[in-house]
């Protein structure tokens, strides 16, 4: 992320972001997130059978213990979004049954997230934080990073400095789901091109500069809101920069970061991860306290 961090970035885009956000496919995506937590026994189901065995031990053995059973079952069924944007994907995931925790470094980001806590009624908890720097109370069964945050991380180090803060609060053999673009979506597809939409309502110009060396992808976005209730519109503008990574970077990341990886997946066709995969899904597994357990 260097000196640019998301939330200088997200600053006047975070009022727009969701309505020209609107093509992406964050159904898919929590269908896919919801899947693979409970297939590594992260969500409802295995809490309240641990919430079972808390009663059992509650009337068999010592209160403290079973006390601290509960406790741990509760933490095994949150789920960390970092990097939360508006909370479209939070929400979703809340409403699958997982006890959500957002994070994200953009106040204006946050903003919108909380109207929408608010509207649905959700008791989902947001912080303010970067996710170099994040700090939890206790641990969580998942951490799940998506929509490309962590591309905003321009600095090797910083990269495994989040890791390295994602396998601290894990849960014993709890898991970290995450996507990335690539180097060959930068490098062979969206670099120096330029996209622009129109709209009745808002309309963007966005400018694509790709450096092959730093491997990092700078865009400058200029974008154009109809004024409410009027025919003028507000033009502001944000740069935002992102750096593409290969998948042999990112297990290297891991791997430096103590968290063990399990496996790659096109984040498009769900098959094997690939040369010209585009975005890459990730899920690692935290290691160190599951053996220390066992």
């Amino acid at each position: 992320m260097g000196e640019n961090t998301v939330s200088d970035s997200y600053t006047g885009f975070a009022e727009v972001y969701d309505e020209l956000m609107d093509d992406v496919p964050y159904g898919e995506w929590a269908e896919f997130l919801i899947a693979t937590l409970r297939e590594y026994d992260v969500g409802n189901e295995p809490a309240a059978e641990e919430g079972r065995v808390c009663k059992q031990q509650d009337a068999m053995e010592d209160a403290e213990k079973a006390e601290q059973a509960k406790n741990l079952a509760i933490e095994r069924n949150t789920v960390l979004d970092l990097g939360c944007g508006t909370g479209t994907l939070t929400e979703l995931l809340y409403r699958a049954g997982f006890d959500m925790i957002g994070i994200d470094n953009s106040e204006e980001m946050l903003q919108i997230a909380l109207e929408k806590r608010e509207k649905s009624g959700s008791d989902i908890l947001y912080l303010r934080q970067d996710m170099r720097e994040f700090e939890l109370y206790g641990t969580v069964g998942a951490v799940c990073s998506v929509c490309d945050s962590l591309n905003y991380i321009l600095e090797e180090g910083d990269m495994v400095d989040v890791f390295s803060l994602v396998n601290n609060y894990l849960y014993p053999g709890g898991i970290f789901v995450f996507d990335f673009n690539t180097v060959y979506k930068y490098e062979q597809v969206i670099g120096d091109a330029t996209i622009a939409e129109n709209r009745d309502d808002c309309s963007f110009i966005w400018e694509n500069y790709y450096d092959a060396e730093s491997q990092v992808n700078e865009y400058d976005l200029t974008v154009f809101v109809r004024e409410k209730g009027g025919n003028s519109f507000r033009r502001f503008t944000e740069t935002h920069y992102q750096r593409g990574y290969t998948l042999n970077q990112m297990k290297s990341f891991l791997e430096e970061a103590g968290l063990v990886f399990v496996k790659a997946l096109d984040a498009d066709t769900r098959g094997d991860a690939g040369a010209e995969s585009e975005r890459i899904y990730v899920i690692a597994q935290e290691a160190k306290k599951r053996r220390e357990a066992l």
